[in-house]
């Protein structure tokens, strides 16, 4: 079978449009096209189902993709990196800015990493839906997500769970009146509890008092805001919008800092600004929410070099944190 009609068939199965296909490969669209009702021909079946905005695979094209994907990566690898060549060429790497800032790069450029010397790398940063995107297209070579790619095309391993706390400034969470609340009604006298020991509030006055605050978020959705009331206070948040959104979570951070409103951080990235007490938790439930990051690869690739190594020290580096 011709291994470009091969390659061809993958990148449409990737990109899940024929015109998406050919901007990745450098080919006009009816040359994708072509290609596509070629290879459907020699093998007597249709592979893909023409739909409005693209193309979905049909139950043989899926098992094709399955069986020839990997082998045509590792070709493609072979081909890049020569065979007189040792296989430290560069990673590409995707994710969300602020792991990928705060954890993924130091794990992987340290010295102490283990596993051979630090990659040559490349980051990216994105959204799960992107990176995934990238991924399948050959873009990157590992990516970490939120969201559990499913289908045969990717592997993917939990790598970490991401504790989210709920801040604001000292001045803001005075003002609220709720910091350090608990829903047991264990909160410390004289914040939560008010002067002389009095009795903390219930969870639907700490929520009413919270829903009074300005937000700060990195979507004008509210994805981890949202996601908090959800899991703690099984409700929605009252407001409707973010007083300042920021594409960051370190910027939002800043602005939490500077008071500009209360802000759902993963721990790890305001532990330091809570020790330091530039912001202080504003409720402490008994089962704060997590969320789950996964460690994610295209089926096949874990055998090359440069990316099971820094597969494996991502791993041990995840075990460590906190």
């Amino acid at each position: 079978m011709d291994l470009a009609l091969l390659r061809t068939f993958v990148a449409v199965h990737r990109a899940g449009s024929f015109t998406r296909a050919a901007a990745l490969l450098g080919l006009s669209q009816p040359a994708v096209t072509s290609q596509i009702r070629t290879l459907e021909r020699r093998l007597g079946r249709p592979l893909f189902l023409r739909r409005a905005r693209g193309v979905v695979p049909t139950t043989i094209g899926e098992e094709l993709a399955h069986r020839a994907a990997p082998h045509l990566d590792a070709l493609v690898e072979i081909a890049g990196a020569g065979l007189d060549e040792d296989a430290s060429r560069a990673l590409h790497l995707a994710g969300p800015p602020e792991l990928v800032a705060e954890r993924l790069l130091p794990a992987l450029t340290g010295l102490d990493g283990g596993g051979g010397p630090p990659p040559s790398l490349r980051a990216s940063f994105g959204n799960d839906e992107d990176v995934l995107e990238g991924l399948a297209a050959g873009h990157y070579d590992l990516a970490v997500t939120t969201a559990r790619p499913r289908g045969a095309l990717h592997d993917s391993t939990p790598l970490c769970d991401e504790e989210h706390v709920l801040v604001a400034a000292p001045g803001l969470a005075a003002a609220a009146g709720t910091a350090g609340a608990s829903p047991s009604g264990s909160g410390s006298p004289g914040t939560a509890g008010g002067p002389g020991g009095a009795a903390s509030p219930s969870p639907e006055e700490i929520r009413t008092r919270l829903d009074r605050l300005p937000v700060v978020e990195v979507h004008e959705s509210l994805p981890f805001v949202s996601r908090y009331w959800s899991s703690v206070f099984d409700a929605r948040p009252a407001v409707a919008s973010g007083a300042v959104v920021v594409p960051d979570l370190r910027a939002v951070l800043a602005c939490a800092v500077r008071g500009a409103g209360l802000a759902v951080l993963p721990r790890y990235l305001c532990a330091p600004a809570l020790r330091q007490g530039a912001v202080v938790p504003l409720h402490e439930p008994d089962a704060p929410p997590l969320r789950t990051y996964f460690l994610v690869v295209r089926t096949g690739t874990l055998g090359l070099p440069h990316i099971g190594r820094a597969h494996e020290r991502l791993r041990r580096a995840a075990s460590a944190w906190s």
